[in-house]
């Protein structure tokens, strides 16, 4: 596939190509962390545990993926404007800085996580009938943070270049890796939980290689070059700027796993090891219904970065129109789906009929007000194109921190709700987070974007 022109009047076009591919690239992602659970449901006699104590750590690998989405998409956008503007130059420091910032992270993260997963896991509630799989799952994960980091970070600046497709292949490669060697581990050599974890880390290198040799090869227009010591006092600055409008993405990240901390803990003391399963279920059907959803929204970005950059307000407008139709049209179809069919969702990681009797009320629950996530999703993809990154951290901690995690702590103690309080949070956040950010996207953005169409007919006649 051809290099996309984001420059091109082709607004909807260009969405489409750059979407179909990513949407396929999140799919296979995904199965990066659901057909590991998959597989260890079906672990023979100790599947249902095995599966709630991989859930446990969930927050680790969560936390690795804050950090890994701050700098690539922080550094994306960015990247995506400078481009956008003709500072080819710039551009390409921002890339090479953001490679430096994930190999860098990477180490500390994985030295920090090998020596305190014991305590961690022990925070997230871990028992003691779940302590050894998380433990045996969690160590060998974090042998392979370098490889997961620059796979997943340097991703969107392939999608930035116009190179959907390529992106696409990085992500095949790893999840067509982890899909075979799955079950060749966890049940041909008997590794079980370990054996997840090591075929996950596999494929995550083999992913890597691939980013590495096409960023250093010929065929992207900015190629990747490390930065040498001398150069590292200039390039402070442009940290800074990528943190911060990485900042928005990390903090969502890291909220989703306080949100995961908080809910395990209070889940434990209301229902018992039983509703850990159950939401280890829940995070992993949301993960596949906001594939899509991330496909969209990956695929529109670096179209408003660039036009925003290049003083396109026209195609702004209709990116941001495009992106909205397809988050509202789909969001509402999943919420039906689910709605109709959630044994079918559950099946995908279960065939535990008694896990199944209670995870299907508490789906139901979850999801009921999916569809305000549009406004939520949208709202905070603009911000984060635009550059924007105060709004978009400010409605990431209203949704997750300010709402969520006291809901989730306040509402089971009401009128005996219990574990239904625990996922009544998520569609209460959903209506108050999604509205409020989306109102003050109106509000801040689409002036501005009329300020830019009023300048450029000036400049024109």
């Amino acid at each position: 596939m051809a290099q996309l022109d984001f420059s091109s009047e082709r607004v909807t076009s260009n969405i489409i190509k750059a979407a179909t591919p990513l949407l396929f690239a999140q799919v296979l992602n995904l199965l990066y962390n659901i057909v590991d659970r998959i597989y260890i449901a079906r672990i023979p006699e100790v599947g249902t545990t095995a599966l709630g104590a991989v859930g446990l750590a969930f927050p680790v690998i969560v936390i690795i993926s804050a950090f890994t989405n701050m700098y690539g998409t922080g550094g994306a956008p960015l990247f995506s404007i400078e481009r956008g503007k003709g500072n080819k130059e710039e551009a390409g420091k921002i890339m090479d800085l953001s490679f430096f910032l994930l190999v860098s992270t990477s180490i500390i993260l994985m030295t920090a996580g090998l020596l305190l997963a014991g305590p961690l896991l022990s925070l997230f509630g871990a028992s003691d009938s779940s302590m050894s799989f998380s433990m045996d799952y969690l160590r060998i994960y974090l042998l392979g943070t370098t490889f997961s980091m620059i796979s997943t970070g340097m991703n969107p600046f392939i999608n930035a270049q116009g190179f959907p497709v390529v992106g696409m292949t990085t992500v095949i490669i790893g999840a067509v890796s982890n899909i075979i060697l799955d079950p060749v581990f966890i049940f041909m050599f008997g590794m079980g939980v370990k054996g997840a974890a090591l075929a996950t880390i596999i494929s995550q290198a083999l992913s890597c290689i691939f980013v590495l040799l096409f960023l250093f090869g010929k065929r992207p227009e900015y190629r990747l070059h490390i930065i040498k010591r001398g150069d590292m006092n200039s390039l402070f600055k442009r940290a800074g700027k990528i943190v911060y409008l990485g900042a928005s993405s990390f903090v969502m990240d890291i909220n989703t796993s306080l949100v995961q901390l908080v809910s395990n803990k209070v889940l434990l003391a209301y229902g018992g090891d039983i509703y850990l399963s159950v939401m280890s279920i829940i995070t992993s059907v949301r993960q596949v219904m906001e594939v899509p959803v991330s496909a969209f929204g990956n695929g529109t970005s670096p179209i408003i970065s660039y036009n925003y950059g290049a003083r396109s307000p026209g195609n702004i407008k209709k990116a941001a129109f495009t992106m909205t139709v397809l988050f509202a049209v789909y969001t509402a179809l999943a919420w039906l789906f689910i709605f109709i069919y959630p044994e079918f969702f559950i099946s995908i990681f279960t065939g535990d009929k008694a896990l199944t009797g209670y995870a299907v009320p508490a789906l139901h629950i979850y999801f009921f007000a999916f569809v305000f996530m549009t406004f939520q999703f949208t709202g905070q993809t603009m911000f984060k194109s635009l550059g924007k990154s105060g709004h978009a951290i400010f409605f990431s901690l209203l949704r997750k921190v300010i709402l969520v995690i006291p809901l989730t702590i306040l509402l089971p103690r009401i009128k005996d709700l219990g574990v239904t309080g625990v996922f009544l949070a998520e569609p209460i956040s959903n209506v108050i987070g999604g509205s409020a950010c989306f109102i003050t996207m109106l509000i801040t953005v689409v002036p501005e974007i009329k300020a830019m169409s009023g300048q450029k007919d000036q400049k024109n006649t």
